[in-house]
Order: structure tokens, then sequence, then C-alpha cells
């Protein structure tokens, strides 16, 4: 029930993109067809009239317009659809007005401090952490949004287990809720970075989100980038502890963003 609700935001990126695609499919279809009846007029074996090959120019013309349409509507819902999630995301979290707003604000001036280009995500996918899945993703997107870097990768870990993606944002946060399992006991984050770097280029910062503090020996000197951390949600002093002395061991830094 959780997985079937929260790719029902990442489909409609995926019906649009798909239907980009087929345009464009249609777009080149038309004008190699074109190219090869000129061709073949011009060698005097034209199988169709001149006014079939106009036919065929139209289309291709409206075919063209359409997908650039088209690709304008996906634009345009896309960058709607954040905006929506994430005011959604805010109100539900307690975080859309007063105190919370305010946390929210401080909590984006962080997302501005991480150094570099781009940023990898890497999230806690133990049993935890299932409470938070329903917002989960229009959290991360906010997250990648709003840190106004490339998002080069998510990751996950639980158990000793390790996932990594790569590619577009929609596409990473659709194998993330389809491959993280959000079960398991233990936060094996030393583990994780022990494979994340060789599963993905360094970023210019990794950011780990999580509501528990590492249940294994976590060597922070081998981390290849400062790994700014984000606690969610919790009130164990421990897993602040441990987030913060992972930032300040790597040259990131920890934010907060209290969920209510």
């Amino acid at each position: 029930m959780r997985r079937r609700s929260t790719q029902s935001s990442d489909n409609i990126y995926e019906i649009f993109s798909d239907m980009a695609l087929l345009m464009l499919a249609a777009f080149i279809f038309l004008f190699a067809l074109i190219l090869i009846t000129a061709q073949l007029q011009g060698g005097g074996k034209a199988s169709v009239s001149r006014f079939e090959l106009e036919d065929m120019q139209n289309e291709l013309s409206q075919a063209r317009a359409r997908n650039e349409q088209l690709q304008k509507e996906m634009d345009s819902l896309a960058g709607t659809d954040v905006n929506d999630q994430m005011q959604k995301v805010l109100a539900s979290a307690g975080m859309g007005k007063g105190k919370g707003k305010k946390d929210f604000d401080l909590f984006v001036q962080g997302l501005r401090d991480l150094p570099g280009s781009d940023l990898h995500l890497v999230v806690d996918a133990t049993g935890s952490m299932h409470g938070v899945t329903t917002f989960l993703i229009p959290v991360l997107r906010m997250i990648a949004v709003r840190s106004g870097k490339h998002l080069s990768a998510v990751s996950w870990y639980a158990d000793h287990k390790v996932g990594t993606f790569t590619g577009s944002m929609g596409s990473m946060f659709d194998h993330l809720m389809q491959a993280a399992p959000f079960v398991g006991a233990d936060e094996t984050v030393g583990h994780a970075f022990q494979n994340i770097p060789n599963n993905a280029p360094t970023p210019g910062a990794y950011l780990l989100i999580g509501d528990e503090p590492p249940t294994d020996q976590v060597y922070y000197s081998r981390i290849p980038a400062p790994v700014f951390t984000l606690p969610l949600g919790s009130s164990d002093s421990s897993t602040k502890v441990a987030y913060q002395r992972m930032a300040d061991r790597t040259g990131g830094k920890m934010l907060e963003l209290k969920f209510q």
C-alpha cells in the first residue's frame, strides 16, 4: 500500500516523459521518411506524389509543434507539482507557518551552505523510518530543489545492505521506493560509506538522512566528501550527538528539520 501511493506522484512524470519520447520518435520517423522520399525523387524512383510529400511535411511540422508544446506542458506541470508537494509537506509536518516556518527557512539556508555543485543523498531505510515514507519522497525532492545542487545519486542503507542509484531525479526516487526495504533494525552507516564511494562519483557533499545513530563503526577519514547530516524528527540525544560528530569529522554540518 505504501509503495503504490508513493509512486503516484512520480508516475505523472513518467507518463509525460513517455509521451514526449513517443512524439519525438514520430518526428524522427517522419523526418527520415521525407529524406528517403526526396532522395528517391531525385533519382527518378519516386514512390509517392508531390502532394503526398507535402502532406508528410505538414505532419512533420505538426509533430514538431506538438512535441515542443508537450515539453512545455511537462516542464510546467513538473514545476507546479513540486511546489504543491512542498507546500503540502510543510503543512502536514507542522512547518507551514510560525516557528515551524522559521525552522524551515533556517534549514534551507543550511542547504545552501552545501559545498560543490552536486549532492548525494544517503537515506536510512531501516524500520524506524517506515513512519515517514508517506512523505519521504516529497521531502527528498524538496531538499534536492532547495539545495540548488545537482542531485547526482541517491543511496539507502539497512542491515549491512546498500543500494545506490543514479540518473534522473524521478527515476532515482522511484528506484529508492521500490528497492529500499524500510525494515530492519541496524543503521549500518559505516558499512554504507564503505560501499557508496565505489558505486557513484564523489559528490560535492553527502547528505545523510535518518532518525537513529549508527550501529557500526564509521571510518570518518575514509569518506571522500563532507557529510551534512539531517536527523529527522528524533528526540533521541544520541542521534544528534552521532550526526553532529559525523558532520564535524568530515567537514560538514548538522542541519535540523523537526516534524511535528
